[in-house]
């Protein structure tokens, strides 16, 4: 089996956004009706993935799938009370400052 490479953050993303948009329906028919893909990327980005390294494909949409939804809301919850909701792709991002609110 080939490896699979990925140029940047924002190729990976758009190679798992399918994953990312079925978790954000799934979410959404369990009453979660504002978690976006981009809310679920940003939750595992700096959570499961943040210290993770030579991810597979596989193992990244079976987190996306498998995430609780219970946690995904309370990373939400938290980034909006702070005023915080952007997809973003930098490892390190730490700006307060340069925050697009939506």
């Amino acid at each position: 089996m080939e490896d699979i490479t990925f140029n940047s953050l924002e190729e990976l993303y758009e190679r798992l956004k399918p994953a990312l948009v079925t978790k954000a329906e799934e979410m959404k028919r369990a009453g979660y009706d504002y978690i976006k893909p981009e809310d679920v990327w940003n939750y595992l980005k700096e959570s499961k993935w943040k210290s993770a390294n030579n991810l597979a494909l596989h193992e990244m949409v079976d987190d996306i799938l498998n995430s609780e939804e219970i946690l995904i809301d309370n990373y939400l919850r938290e980034k909006l009370n702070r005023g915080k909701r952007k997809l973003y792709f930098d490892e390190n991002y730490q700006d307060e400052n340069d925050v697009e609110e939506l």
